[in-house]
């Protein structure tokens, strides 16, 4: 363990808020950068998946390469605005859900160790919670159907017959619950 602070490359689609992580490194360079955008290219192919813009704050580490890797497959660059956290604010609540629900509860070894735990997290969101703004949908799944209002549970017994089952991930920091069937 190093105490050495690691940046991390991650992209947000937000028709569905499904997060890609790219990649992590301790010294983020103009080619890191950009092979993490060809990265995103071919990742974005093989899931048949078409981005048409990319929100990227003002960073100098976004090259001038960065933005013609996206732009010949047909994504445009888009800068947000000085001092606008608001602009990306899906990938600003992402990443505080993250700090807040992971990292701040985790002693980070490496880089190895920090992409596992991304993606394990990112595993949870994507597959399990839902999101109450879109649905209440995950995002890799289909959309719910609409369900009728329930019938209030009274009797205590019949609360602990519910069968949730519970699932730790990552030595119990994450917990995803699940209907028994």
């Amino acid at each position: 363990m190093s105490g050495a602070r690691l940046y991390v490359f991650a992209v947000v689609e937000y028709a569905s808020r499904r997060i890609r992580i790219l990649g992590a490194t301790a010294r983020p360079t103009a080619a890191w950068v950009t092979q993490a955008a060809e990265n995103l290219v071919m990742d974005l192919e093989d899931a048949d998946c078409r981005a048409r813009f990319l929100i990227c704050d003002r960073d100098g580490k976004f090259p001038a390469l960065f933005g013609t890797v996206l732009k010949d497959v047909g994504i445009e660059v888009v800068l947000s605005g000085v001092r606008m956290p608001r602009m990306n604010s899906i990938m600003e609540r992402r990443v505080q859900t993250c700090r807040r629900e992971l990292l701040d509860r985790t002693l980070i070894c490496n880089q190895r160790h920090l992409l596992h735990a991304l993606r394990e997290f990112d595993e949870l969101c994507n597959f399990h919670r839902p999101y109450q703004g879109i649905a209440n949908a995950r995002p890799l799944h289909p959309m719910p159907m609409p369900m009728p209002m329930p019938v209030p549970i009274t009797d205590p017994k019949q609360i602990t017959r519910l069968g949730i089952r519970k699932r730790e991930r990552l030595g119990g920091i994450l917990r995803e619950y699940q209907h028994a069937a």
